[in-house]
């Protein structure tokens, strides 16, 4: 009989230690649990000039579907609990989900704490075929990562779904958690991939700024998709983020009730439903041209008033140094 993958923290926690005790980049051996025409690992050089290879689940397909969906994973960057998911999927769909540098099969890079390498690292990722259209998900921690890439605009980039944002502030299981895990770092060996968690999440609130700027560039849709029931993310903190940046376009906000913090751990079908909510649906021509219009005047806007306070500050510059006092 096939094991089933481990759930809950003290079951992750023990399949963290016991595979890195046996060499495996996998809890539980995908092969166990699929065949290979389902879920595959494949690899792939990473992005810039690194030198790492990226290691990632797909679904194999005969021809490229007519959607991508590339999906950036949280904190251990596990791609195997996506399996179910890659699983269900439909033939005219397919996903890339990836082990990000540092973590499981992408382990050549022992650690890396910036999420603009990150986001440069996994940029292949976003290659697609022509007429393919793209759908990138950042999951938890990924989701920062996730939007710059989006805002470096990959071809045929039909949205951005921030699933599960973490976005610098803790839960009540989440600040356990961390402080548990760096209490341990000070006094015992821990796995690579657990280690690596931790300073993620402990080094990321001063990071978020440059997630704040990547958002207010991205052209394409933003989906927000959190569980209302989230003790790891707290949902408020992805609503104030709604709130507080100024986007090109008005981002989605979806509140999943009963869901927590890991919705690729619920039913599959369920996953893939809120994913297909995020792709877009061809609008009537006269809606297309507005928001179109829209976008150009939002464009030209700042662009204007940029120009004009820096304008102003050059032939004014001590009123500026005293507003800034």
């Amino acid at each position: 009989m096939a094991r089933k993958r481990p759930k809950g923290v003290l079951e992750l926690g023990w399949a963290a230690w016991e595979s890195e005790r046996q060499g495996r980049i996998e809890h539980v051996p995908l092969a166990e649990l699929y065949e290979e025409s389902q879920v595959k690992r494949i690899s792939m050089p990473c992005g810039g000039s690194h030198g790492w290879t990226l290691s990632a689940l797909t679904t194999p397909r005969v021809k490229p579907a007519p959607v991508k969906i590339v999906v950036v994973t949280g904190a251990p960057s596990w791609a195997e609990y996506w399996a179910p998911v890659l699983a269900a999927l439909p033939g005219d769909r397919e996903m890339i989900v990836v082990d990000r540098p540092g973590y499981a099969g992408s382990g050549e890079a022992e650690y890396v704490g910036d999420i603009r390498i990150q986001a440069e690292a996994l940029m292949p990722l976003l290659s697609v075929a022509p007429g393919q259209k793209l759908l990138l998900v950042g999951q938890s921690y990924g989701a920062a990562i996730a939007s710059l890439m989006a805002a470096r605009r990959p071809r045929n980039l039909a949205g951005l779904v921030l699933l599960s944002g973490y976005l610098g502030d803790p839960g009540p299981t989440a600040r356990f958690l961390v402080r548990f895990g760096q209490f341990l770092l000070r006094h015992v060996p821990v796995p690579r991939d657990l280690r690596n968690a931790v300073l993620e999440v402990a080094g990321q609130p001063g990071q978020l700024i440059h997630m704040r700027q990547a958002l207010e560039r991205i052209i394409t849709p933003i989906h927000l998709v959190h569980g209302d029931q989230d003790d790891f993310a707290p949902i408020e903190t992805a609503e104030r983020l709604v709130k507080e940046v100024r986007t090109l376009r008005p981002m989605r906000f979806r509140r999943v009730p009963g869901a927590n913090h890991f919705l690729n751990d619920g039913p599959a079908e369920d996953l893939i439903a809120e994913l297909e909510a995020c792709l877009p649906v061809r609008a009537p021509l006269h809606v297309s041209l507005a928001e179109t219009i829209d976008y150009a005047i939002t464009r030209a806007h700042r662009g204007l008033r940029r120009r004009l306070t820096a304008a102003r500050d050059a032939l004014f510059p001590n009123q500026t140094v005293a507003r800034q006092g």
